[in-house]
């Protein structure tokens, strides 16, 4: 007998947790660049940036289905990891100005 999705903790959604993994990965990946190479402030992006780029930009439509879908069923949770996310968000935008 399959479960319903709606009623598994919002967190395993996949509209849920891959905008957390992209995000996560993308700080990750900008802080093991840092931690390989050293501050490095580059005239041109070089893979890095591009990789980092691409983690970010390709959130936002699975972001605008999890709010389309989840926000008006269960807004409480919804909200939680949406704060979440931006959180992430910002830990990102934080190390790529400070660290690039």
């Amino acid at each position: 007998m399959m479960k319903n999705s709606a009623n598994l903790p919002l967190i395993k959604q996949p509209s849920a947790y891959l905008p957390l993994a992209m995000s996560l990965a993308a700080l990750t990946w900008v802080l093991g660049h840092v931690a390989i190479f050293g501050v490095v402030h580059e005239a041109d992006e070089g893979t890095a940036a591009h990789v980092w780029q691409i983690l970010m930009a390709a959130q936002p439509p699975i972001v605008a289905y999890f709010m389309l879908k989840w926000l008006p069923r269960r807004l409480r949770e919804s909200l939680q990891i949406l704060g979440l996310l931006v959180g992430i968000w910002l830990a990102n935008m934080a190390a790529v100005y400070w660290l690039t």
